[in-house]
């Protein structure tokens, strides 16, 4: 019945949001099935009824976050489609771009999944497949659209996706990656590496 499903529905997403919390906090080793269930105000029985154990409601959460990184792509594409001023749709992209990856849970899950690669390899491989390297995908298609509008023409367009997202990431998030999402940049210095990225891509690649 539609009432029941609309309450099994609701259950699942207490429960999902439940384990992203306890496994953010705690990671996968500290994680318990009883802590998500406490949070989630529900019985331990109900979350197995879910999830059949602890790795596939880690699964889960990985996955489900794939998703929500997926949508670089669309802002890939909306920032980069028809602008006729090629420098202001980069800063653009770079600013959002970097505000997106930069969430403090976005990080978390970041550092998560890095240290559980060795344990759940293929759980690694998919949340990057699915989710970052869309957007790699995504940009490398818009620069080889833009070779001879604003961007010269290039061999490797997914190479130069990668120039443009490393002289985006690498300081801001090799920084938090060892010192914690605790230790935020500024808007302003995020605005400032954003700039320099374009800037410095630009002197690269601009036509």
């Amino acid at each position: 019945m539609p009432e029941e499903d609309g309450r099994t529905a609701r259950k699942r997403r207490q429960i999902l949001d439940a384990a992203h919390a306890v496994f953010l906090r705690n990671g996968y080793v500290g994680a318990s099935m009883d802590e998500v269930a406490s949070i989630a105000a529900v019985s331990k029985q109900t979350v197995y009824k879910h999830f059949s154990d602890k790795e596939q409601l880690f699964a889960t959460i990985v996955l489900d976050t794939a998703n929500q990184i997926q949508g670089l792509a669309e802002l890939i594409a909306q920032s980069l489609e028809g602008n006729q001023d090629l420098e202001k749709g980069l800063r653009e992209l770079a600013h959002e771009f970097l505000d997106a990856i930069m969430q403090p849970d976005v990080l978390r899950l970041r550092r998560l999944i890095i240290a559980e690669a060795d344990r759940f390899p293929d759980l690694g491989r998919t949340w990057y497949r699915q989710g970052f390297e869309r957007s790699l995908e995504a940009m490398a298609t818009a620069f080889g659209r833009l070779a001879g509008h604003g961007l010269r023409p290039v061999d490797d367009p997914r190479l130069a996706a990668e120039h443009f997202v490393g002289l985006l990431l690498w300081i801001p998030v090799n920084r938090v990656m060892f010192s914690g999402a605790g230790d935020h940049h500024t808007e302003a210095e995020l605005d400032r590496l954003a700039d320099a990225a374009v800037e410095v891509f630009l002197r690269a690649y601009g036509a």
